[in-house]
C-alpha cells in the first residue's frame, strides 16, 4: 500500500480489511473511553481549498485524540497560492513543517500532483469530482459494522447507490471499494445526465458484480440491503446545468416514506 491515500485504487481487499480492523480497535479512543498519545509530537497539515466542515474537523479531532496537533489552512485566500505560489512549491514547504497532510482541492488530480512533490504521507480529502477515499472507507466501515451486527454477510447483498453519481466523488471511491468484495447486486439510480461514469461501471462489472441502472426511485426495491444516497453536486454545475437540474433534489430524495414503502 502506498504511503499516500489518493485513490482507493491503491488498496487491496487485504489492506481494506486491515484498515477496518484497526478502526474497530480505535473506537474506544474515538469515543473517549480510552486515551492514547501515540502521535504525540506529530503535526498534521490540513489544507482545504474547498468548503468542508465534517471532513476537516473529523481529521482534526482524530489526530488530536491520538496525541498529535494540527495546522489548518482553509480557502485559497488564506494560503500562499493567493500570491501565485504553485502546488509544487506549497507541497515542498508544507512537508518541512508537517508529518502528514490532508488536502482538499476543487480540481480533479490536484491532490496527486501535490503529493508527487512531498516526502510525507498525503491523504486526499476530496479532489473535485474525482475521489474521496477516506469518506468511502468510513462508509464501508459503517456498512460492514451494521452487517456484522445483523449477523449478515456482505457477499450477495443488494446495494442501491442514488443521487448525483457523476460528480459525487465519494460514491466513485465507494463503488470501487465494494467491487473488491464477493459478487454484489448494485443498482444505480440517478437523474439523466448525472449517471455513474461508464469506466467505473465497466470496472465493477468486470469483477463479477451485477449492475442495473434506473432513472427513478419510483420502483420496487423491496429486497435492498443498503441504500446510499449522495446529494446533487450543484457546485460542479454550470449556470445552464443549474437550470436543467432545478428541483431534482426532491425527486431523488431518500426519506422515511421511501424507506417505509420500498425497503420494508
Amino acid at each position: 500500500m502506498s504511503q499516500h491515500l489518493l485513490t482507493v485504487d491503491s488498496l487491496s481487499r487485504e489492506s481494506v480489511d486491515h484498515l477496518l480492523r484497526v478502526a474497530a480497535r480505535l473506537e474506544p479512543i474515538a469515543s473517549r473511553r480510552q486515551v492514547t498519545r501515540v502521535l504525540e509530537g506529530a503535526v498534521l497539515g490540513n489544507l482545504f481549498f474547498e468548503a468542508s466542515t465534517r471532513t476537516r474537523v473529523s481529521f482534526n479531532a482524530a489526530f488530536c485524540r491520538l496525541g498529535g496537533s494540527v495546522c489548518d489552512t482553509t480557502g485559497f485566500t488564506f494560503s500562499s497560492m493567493a500570491k501565485g505560489e504553485s502546488l509544487n512549491d506549497t507541497s515542498r514547504v508544507m512537508s518541512g513543517y508537517c508529518d502528514a497532510i490532508v488536502m482538499r482541492h476543487p480540481d480533479q488530480g490536484s491532490v496527486a500532483e501535490f503529493a508527487a512533490a512531498t516526502h510525507v504521507p498525503v491523504i486526499n480529502g476530496g479532489d473535485g469530482p474525482g475521489e474521496h477515499p477516506s469518506q468511502a472507507l468510513l462508509d464501508l466501515y459503517t456498512i460492514d459494522k451494521e452487517f456484522l451486527r445483523l449477523g449478515k454477510r456482505l457477499s450477495g447483498a443488494h446495494i442501491l447507490l442514488t443521487g448525483d453519481l457523476k460528480y459525487g466523488r465519494t460514491v466513485h471511491s465507494l463503488i470501487k471499494l465494494l467491487s473488491l468484495y464477493d459478487p454484489l447486486r448494485i443498482t444505480l439510480v440517478s437523474p439523466p445526465g448525472l449517471e455513474m461514469p461508464s469506466y467505473l461501471i465497466d470496472l465493477v462489472a468486470s469483477r463479477g458484480h451485477r449492475i442495473a441502472q434506473r432513472d427513478s426511485l419510483a420502483s420496487d426495491f423491496a429486497d435492498l440491503d443498503v441504500v446510499y444516497s449522495t446529494r446533487i453536486q450543484k457546485e460542479r454545475f454550470t449556470d445552464e446545468m443549474n437550470e436543467s437540474f432545478q428541483g431534482l433534489s426532491d425527486d431523488f430524495m431518500v426519506n422515511r416514506d421511501f424507506l417505509d414503502q420500498r425497503c420494508s
